[in-house]
């Protein structure tokens, strides 16, 4: 399946329809055959499946934060402020994909975590431009100085995931969401706290 053509779009706009409106579990083929306004049998033709749409909404997502903190990554600032744009573009990315995020649960951890059983970490298409900022900021002083791939996954996970938790279970407005988890992710890094938690 390639997301350029324009019947794949509309097949992962039906998809992205389906998780929303019946979850994971009831977005079957047919469902998402439906909202496309297609048949079930033309997909089977096509050699498209359920899991393959999921997988393709997931890279779709994942796609759209990439392009979202290039700016981040490219602009002029110190590292802090950088950082402080790179994780505003992290909840709009989270607002614009909410309603299929919160679908998915527990299902997107194929697509954000690495495999494996023991401790593991966010995947690095996600983590990596983070790494870059917390080491921008460390060197210009902005930030503190901290094991920039751990506290990469670590910011990733804060901001992401609270933002989501803010708006859909508390019903913040997004702008509020998005404020108050910055402000505590960006003070737990801002270089003049001497505060350590390590153990």
């Amino acid at each position: 399946m390639s997301p350029e053509r324009s019947s794949d779009a509309a097949l992962l706009l039906a998809g992205r329809e389906a998780v929303a409106q019946y979850g994971v579990g009831g977005a079957t083929l047919e469902r998402i055959a439906e909202a496309a306004g297609v048949a079930r049998t033309t997909l089977h033709r096509r050699g498209v499946t359920r899991e393959s749409i999921l997988q393709a909404l997931g890279e779709e997502a994942a796609e759209a934060y990439r392009r979202a903190l290039w700016p981040a990554l490219t602009g002029s600032g110190t590292g802090r402020e950088r950082l402080e744009q790179a994780l505003g573009a992290l909840c709009d990315v989270a607002e614009e994909n909410i309603e299929l995020l919160l679908a998915l649960g527990s299902q997107t951890d194929a697509v954000f975590h690495e495999d494996g059983d023991d401790e593991r970490m966010t995947r690095s298409p996600f983590t990596e431009p983070l790494e870059r900022l917390l080491r921008d900021g460390a060197a210009d002083g902005t930030l503190r100085g901290v094991d920039p791939t751990e506290y990469a996954t670590v910011v990733f996970n804060l901001v992401g995931w609270t933002y989501l938790h803010l708006r859909a279970r508390h019903g913040w407005r997004a702008e509020r969401a998005c404020h108050a988890t910055l402000d505590v992710a960006l003070h737990g890094l801002a270089a003049a706290q001497a505060t350590d938690f390590s153990m």
